[in-house]
């Protein structure tokens, strides 16, 4: 299954994509895509109800805005250096456990939203990422029984501030967490339709021109080793995401160090989740 939401900021209604490339409004159901969804079996029951009334679900008009595909999460646990490539290009060493760190939830928006350079930024960078979205609560999670607890998969882009981030002490989330720096989407894939997340190509594009390009097969720390290792620190809401980390190629790696203006347009994809556009716009 492949969840949607539709509409303008703040008011987005629940919709699906049908396996024939339908969007459709599923508001009728009524409940939205956040943690009681997840909580209570939601996909489950989701998929039952539209057993029985797909038929009358009214198609999204074309051009609809399409939102992040769930409701905002109480939290983002993002993963650095998760690529061996990226930890050789950021000039840090390849750790020996996964580096947390988190991201505001208020940077969360849309697949093709725009992008706003915060006041006075001058290194925004990009990320293309493969997000866990969690589906169960998990706490001391066994990582042989770890994917019990995911519910899918959603395209992340995990912009960030290098200046904010690297040059101003403190921890990374300065730099990762304002707002519209967690694009998602378009669409959150339920977990039956990525059989193995470990086996995705991964790339991204400005203007064009291919910066990253990878595969998921090269992440460090897979997903079941990343859903346990966290769930020993912290307990997992359903809907939290894990955002597992991105490829060689970000901006920061250049020679010289290559970062976004106002204008340029990112292009971004994973196998089986969907592509993804946003275009850099300037503070005002």
């Amino acid at each position: 299954m492949k969840l949607i939401r539709f509409g303008q900021p703040g008011k987005e209604k629940p919709g699906i994509i049908d396996p024939k490339g339908r969007y459709l409004n599923v508001s009728a159901f009524g409940e939205d895509y956040g943690e009681a969804f997840f909580e209570n079996d939601g996909l489950a029951r989701l998929a039952g109800w539209l057993d029985a009334h797909a038929a009358n679900c009214p198609e999204i008009r074309p051009g609809e805005r399409i939102g992040p595909p769930l409701v905002r999460p109480s939290k983002i646990v993002c993963v650095g250096l998760n690529y061996a490539g990226h930890a050789t290009e950021s000039k840090m060493a390849l750790p020996t456990e996964p580096v947390l760190f988190f991201k505001s939830t208020t940077a969360i928006c849309g697949p093709y939203d725009g992008v706003i350079l915060p006041k006075g930024a001058t290194k925004l960078d990009w990320e293309v990422e493969l997000a866990v979205v969690i589906g169960k609560r998990a706490s001391y999670v066994d990582e042989a029984e770890a994917m019990q607890y995911v519910a899918g998969y959603v395209l992340h882009n995990d912009l960030s501030e290098r200046a904010y981030q690297l040059e101003r002490g403190g921890q990374w989330v300065k730099g990762k967490s304002a707002d519209t720096f967690a694009p998602l989407g378009p669409f959150l894939a339920d977990k039956t339709e990525i059989p193995d997340p470990h086996r995705l190509d991964i790339w991204l594009k400005v203007n064009g021109i291919s910066f990253q390009s990878s595969n998921t097969a090269d992440l460090v720390f897979k997903v079941p080793t990343l859903v346990s290792y966290i769930s020993q620190f912290m307990t997992l809401l359903p809907g939290d995401l894990i955002s597992t980390g991105t490829p060689p190629g970000v901006g920061l790696g250049l020679d010289p160090p290559r970062y976004l203006v106002p204008g340029d347009v990112m292009e971004l994809g994973i196998e089986g989740l969907g592509v993804a556009r946003q275009v850099v716009g300037a503070h005002r």
